[in-house]
């Protein structure tokens, strides 16, 4: 039986760069609303004008409610989150596959804080230079928040600490071991900074870690890195430390993720999967960006799902153990699931969806009953 999964963070809320979409500003007609003193223009401010710019979701952006035995796990997941107060990116992101997720005991935390040291134009977390000192109780709160929801699949995040010597590494592996310690017998996936590019952090925190899947997310095709990244990230520093996790851990699955929509090509998105796959990742999912707020990266285009499908044929081609590709796919959806495609089990593709996130399914199939747009 394919088990739960859960991605999760125990301290503050966060926004990834799934945050809502804002409204747009009403169109304005001149000729009816001229004013002395600005006669045939509007004024407007940057913000509106950003405002303004930001592209409508296309029609296949909804997805459905879950029924059945998947509508009473997601009701009790969420009361379980309710009840203990735990916060939960899939809530604070509003993830549009937390239905999917929940209704399978899935759910996502982030640790070492809320506050990134790097500025990338596609995320809405906060940023800052020196963000306060680490919780050096986190690894017991994590353990117990992962306890606490019924898991056997864990998904750990984090943001950047490039103010720490070791990018975070040390904390990162303490709040591991705590889950492990604390329940065994749940698979552990760690969602990795770059570590600063620093393989002797790498190298302490993965000896004897116990985890299933190493995942780092190159994020965009390499040409697109200086827009898109904190220039202190690239791809090919992200590849560093991709290979290095495969050659000090070659028992573990390796794992990265790549965003669309911010001006690559589809083919630069192929030969970006190549790279990946020649470095020794295991795992990729592929997923739209979707803009968090005006001040951020607009969103170049909208590929429709059967593109996603072409690159979910062209990843396994490639030799990917395990892919989810499509439009609302993130990081580390259906993380369980992959883990056990990697394994020899069946293609996450293949299997009922609650909702539009992977690649089968059609532009027009997600026009059903129990259906809600995601904004």
């Amino acid at each position: 039986m394919t088990s739960p999964t859960v991605t999760m963070r125990t301290i503050n809320a966060v926004c990834l760069s799934l945050g809502s979409m804002s409204i747009r500003l009403p169109q304005t007609d001149v000729r009816e609303n001229n004013t002395e003193g600005c006669e045939n223009t509007i004024q407007t401010n940057p913000e509106e004008r950003r405002k303004s710019q930001r592209k409508r979701l296309p029609p296949w952006f909804k997805t459905s409610l879950p029924t059945g035995v998947s509508q009473i796990r997601y009701n009790e997941t969420k009361v379980n989150v309710f009840e203990h107060g735990l916060h939960t990116v899939c809530e604070e992101a509003r993830c549009p596959n937390i239905h999917d997720c929940w209704g399978r005991g899935t759910a996502t935390f982030m640790i070492a804080g809320d506050i990134c040291t790097r500025g990338c134009r596609f995320c809405a977390i906060n940023t800052q230079k020196n963000p306060p000192a680490l919780n050096l109780n986190e690894p017991e709160e994590l353990a117990e928040a992962v306890v606490r929801m019924g898991v056997s699949h864990a998904v750990i995040t984090v943001v950047n600490r490039d103010d720490l010597p070791d990018g975070g590494a040390n904390h990162y592996k303490n709040c591991i071991l705590a889950v492990h310690e604390k329940a065994p017998e749940i698979g552990l996936e760690l969602l990795c900074s770059d570590l600063d590019g620093n393989l002797n952090s790498l190298e302490h925190l993965l000896h004897d870690l116990p985890l299933q899947v190493f995942a780092h997310n190159v994020e965009c095709v390499p040409r697109l890195d200086s827009i898109v990244r904190d220039k202190r990230a690239s791809f090919d520093q992200s590849l560093k430390i991709l290979r290095e996790a495969k050659r000090l851990r070659p028992d573990i699955r390796i794992k990265s993720s790549i965003m669309v929509g911010v001006g690559e090509t589809d083919e630069e998105v192929v030969d970006a999967m190549r790279l990946l796959r020649e470095a020794g990742v295991d795992i990729i999912t592929l997923g739209q960006y979707l803009q968090p707020s005006w001040k951020h990266l607009t969103v170049d285009r909208f590929p429709d799902p059967t593109i996603f499908a072409e690159w979910d044929q062209a990843a396994r081609e490639l030799g990917f153990l395990a892919v989810a590709s499509g439009p609302l796919v993130r990081s580390s959806y259906r993380a369980g699931l992959l883990f056990d495609e990697s394994q020899g089990g069946e293609p996450v593709v293949t299997r009922d969806s609650t909702g539009s996130a992977i690649s089968h399914l059609n532009p027009n199939e997600h026009l059903l009953n129990n259906e809600h747009e995601t904004i």
